[in-house]
């Protein structure tokens, strides 16, 4: 026999005026909750998750509650459900309503309001709208990074030459450069000058190899002359 799929179940009231053991606000909202559960074959994690006097308006990252509860699923990889009441208890504000539904659907976890199941996925005009231009958003703000990354990338290659890559033989061992360059030259004036093989041999017998601890190739000899 299957086991039921476990799920939270997340509680919200707005007002402090309706928090308190004499009130019957989050009592009906876990009632209805625990009938859908029923029905579905879920079964819900105890306690529920509540935040209590928080505004539907309020992002739903600054949520106290709500933290916790993602916090519990991150480390109990079998809990991928949150039920709530309605949609508004979730969240008032359709902005963050959406938001909030697409990071838990990035998150791997389903959203179900009891009283509609299908309203967290339902394509009204007003919810399309909204998923695009958050989708919208989200491309503007991606262009962004690019640009300023590539502007700083700019700004630091007219100030140091290069920017990114692997470094240069310069500045990872100035002083073997150096030694190379001396050694180009048997007799300058008579333009007698070491091919690239006999300046790695003689760096090789003074122990400057490369990583693998054979003398430098000709083309790292190169670079480290014309670099």
């Amino acid at each position: 026999m299957l086991k039921n799929k476990k799920a939270v179940a997340y509680l919200r009231t707005s007002s402090a005026t309706n928090v308190g053991e004499d009130k019957d606000s989050h009592k009906r909202q876990m009632a209805a909750i625990e009938r859908y559960a029923s029905q579905a074959a879920l079964e819900i994690v105890l306690p529920p998750y509540y935040d209590a006097a928080v505004k539907g308006a309020d992002s739903i990252d600054a949520r106290a509650g709500f933290a916790a509860m993602l916090a519990y699923m991150a480390v109990n990889p079998d809990v991928r459900t949150i039920l709530v009441e309605t949609a508004g208890r979730f969240a008032r504000d359709l902005i963050v309503q959406e938001t909030g539904y697409s990071m838990l659907k990035q998150r791997g976890i389903e959203l179900i309001a009891v009283d509609s199941p299908d309203s967290f996925v339902s394509d009204t005009p007003t919810a399309v709208f909204v998923r695009q231009v958050l989708g919208a958003a989200a491309q503007l703000e991606k262009t962004m990074l690019v640009s300023k990354l590539q502007v700083a990338r700019e700004r630091k290659r007219a100030q140091n030459g290069k920017c990114e890559g692997r470094k240069s033989h310069q500045e990872l061992h100035p002083q073997v450069v150096e030694l190379a360059r001396s050694l180009r030259w048997i007799n300058k004036r008579m333009k007698e000058r070491r091919s690239f093989r006999d300046i790695a041999q003689v760096l090789a017998g003074q122990g400057h190899t490369a990583r693998s601890g054979k003398p430098f190739g000709p083309s790292a000899i190169k670079a480290m002359l014309e670099g």
